[in-house]
């Protein structure tokens, strides 16, 4: 190997994520049932828990340890999904008490110990961690009403947590629920397109997800007719859930929003029906249709 590929072969290998392997297990056999998944070489379980397997999912021994949980669903007042983050030394209790009591969650994630060395004071520093991570990212609205602070623990103990999160982290996006991942993994080399008009400016950026209009993108307000009825559903609901403000003459975007598709970003921001696969454009002037289907052998357009 020549001493420029080694060095090439070092940056890669510093620059991307490791390699990891998870375990998930089906107790039922069902994919969308309850699933348990870890990684093979670390003490760190999730346990998912649809709330239509409730009954199922409190006869496994998984549950009998302390945990940090998360409650996840949607609302139609909602624009963003919906997360509740919560502790509890008794999961069954806390379960049955939010089934009886919170309309919005259809799915439990439970994360434990599989060798129950989590404490109180392990799981409550998780619980305040977690919330702070998830409204950094803002992936998901916050249903917790009470935002509790800062738990004391030992500089040795706060290092082991901080390794614990990461791990929970990746365990909790892989059964689908990406709440700590920010919109736009700033270590890649991801492209910024952009839209630009006379009454509206954006940048975003194509994401696994769909597509993510970034703060401070200026929206045109006015909406022509035949757009009305796509648009000013969702207009309404992100101004209500203060992702967009009225400026008056137009309407900004006051942090990154993720739509499910590049089209449904662009007439958000345009004000009327388009196709975000030709409108949103690179800094050189192409097309996200021409950066990222018409490259491939397959061009069929969606």
């Amino acid at each position: 190997m020549r001493i420029d590929d080694a060095e090439k072969q070092d940056s890669l290998m510093m620059t991307s994520p490791a390699a990891k392997t998870i375990q998930i297990f089906l107790p039922s056999g069902e994919p969308r049932g309850v699933r348990i998944a870890e990684f093979t070489n670390r003490t760190v379980q999730v346990i998912v828990v649809p709330r239509s397997d409730l009954v199922e999912a409190k006869q496994r021994a998984e549950l009998d340890h302390i945990a940090v949980y998360f409650l996840f669903g949607e609302s139609e007042e909602s624009a963003k999904p919906i997360v509740y983050i919560g502790q509890t030394e008794d999961i069954r209790k806390r379960l049955n008490n939010h089934n009886s009591k919170k309309d919005f969650w259809t799915t439990a994630v439970v994360v434990s110990s599989r060798t129950q060395t989590f404490t109180q004071a392990h799981i409550r520093y998780l619980e305040w961690y977690c919330l702070q991570a998830a409204k950094e990212t803002g992936r998901f609205a916050i249903a917790n009403d009470v935002q509790p602070g800062m738990p004391f623990v030992t500089e040795p103990m706060e290092a082991d947590l901080l390794d614990v999160f990461e791990t929970l982290s990746v365990l909790v996006s892989t059964v689908g629920y990406p709440v700590f991942e920010p919109f736009v993994n700033k270590s890649t080399n991801s492209e910024t397109f952009f839209i630009k008009s006379i009454d509206c400016a954006a940048e975003g950026d194509f994401v696994e997800d769909g597509f993510v209009v970034l703060a401070g993108a200026i929206a045109r307000k006015e909406i022509t007719p035949s757009g009305v009825d796509l648009i000013e559903p969702v207009r309404k609901l992100l101004i209500e859930s203060g992702v967009l403000v009225d400026q008056g003459t137009n309407l900004k975007f006051t942090q990154d929003y993720l739509f499910n598709s590049p089209s449904r970003a662009a007439i958000v921001v345009l004000g009327r029906r388009a196709n975000g696969w030709t409108e949103w454009k690179n800094s050189s002037g192409r097309t996200l249709d021409e950066v990222y289907r018409m490259n491939g052998d397959d061009q069929t357009s969606d």
